[in-house]
Parts: structure tokens; C-alpha cells; sequence
């Protein structure tokens, strides 16, 4: 069944959601999992969030800085890294983030993780590759079964 993110609610809404998610990044499986969370919001494809049990948390490394959500509240991130320290070690900078403490509406994000699907090797949903959603500061996952325009889409400025 089709959706059309300009009918996606704003402020945003929180749905479970049980397709197959599969993230790889650096060579590895980061997460698969059944049972996630997506976020939709007007004009953005789906974000989805994974439960930590899902998430590889030792190729996880907390880093600097942190961003904003009027909806969410404030964002954390981490780096992908393989190899830490060592003579092949590979790192993804800001390739994930969670909301350790989430507004009242997104109490449910508490711990849960998102990655930026642009910086992985690739993030599927039920079999299908995922694309990530255009502009380096979204996190959107685009399939076919969501219909645009999207956001930070440079064929749309007016939704940038």
C-alpha cells in the first residue's frame, strides 16, 4: 500500500512497525530486526528507529556535538567503527543517533537507534534497497511504497 508523505501528520507521528530492517555499513550486518519504529512527517520519508538489542553496539562509539528536535528533543550521535585503533580501522563519523530523552509524545525513541542510510553500505526494508533521502542532514528512508516530493529534494526547493 502506497503513502504519500504530504499526508504524513506534522508534528510527527510514531508507528511500529514489523517489516524486516537490515542495516550494513563497513562490511557488516549494524542491525536487522522486526520490530522497529518509523517517524513520519509531512514532506519526509520514513525514519526508522531500531531497539538497541537490534543495533551492534560494539562498532558504536559515542562522539562530539548534538542537534535539536522541536519535536524529539535533543539528539545523540555516534560513529560507526571497525577495527578501533587498529591498523584497518574504518569509521562512519556521525552515522547514527538516538534520543536518549525524548520529549513525552517520542518517549517510546528513549535508547532507540537511527542511522543515516546515505552513510551505509545499504538499508533495506522487506527485501527492497532502500534510498536514502536527498540533503545531508536527513535521515529518510525512500521505497516504493512511499510517494513523494520529499523534503531536501533540490528538484523541490521549496520543500529544502
Amino acid at each position: 500500500m502506497s503513502e504519500r508523505v504530504c499526508d504524513y501528520p506534522r508534528p510527527p507521528a510514531l508507528v511500529a512497525s514489523e517489516e524486516l530492517v537490515r542495516v550494513e555499513a563497513l562490511g557488516l550486518v549494524l542491525a536487522e530486526t522486526r520490530r522497529s519504529l518509523r517517524v513520519l512527517e509531512t514532506f519526509h520519508p520514513p525514519t526508522y528507529y531500531l531497539p538497541p538489542e537490534a543495533v551492534r553496539a560494539e562498532l558504536l562509539q559515542p562522539c562530539a556535538g548534538a542537534s535539536f528536535c522541536e519535536w524529539k528533543g535533543v539528539a545523540r550521535y555516534f560513529d560507526v567503527v571497525r577495527d578501533p585503533g587498529g591498523p584497518g580501522e574504518r569509521r562512519l563519523r556521525r552515522a547514527v543517533w538516538t534520543y536518549p530523552e525524548p520529549s513525552e509524545p517520542f518517549a517510546a525513541l528513549a535508547g532507540w537507534f537511527a542511522v543515516y542510510p546515505a552513510l551505509m553500505e545499504g538499508c533495506w526494508v522487506d527485501g527492497e534497497r532502500v534510498i536514502p533521502q536527498p540533503g545531508g542532514f536527513y535521515g529518510g528512508w525512500i521505497t516504493t511504497r512511499v510517494e513523494g516530493p520529499f523534503k531536501g529534494d533540490p528538484h523541490h526547493p521549496e520543500l529544502v
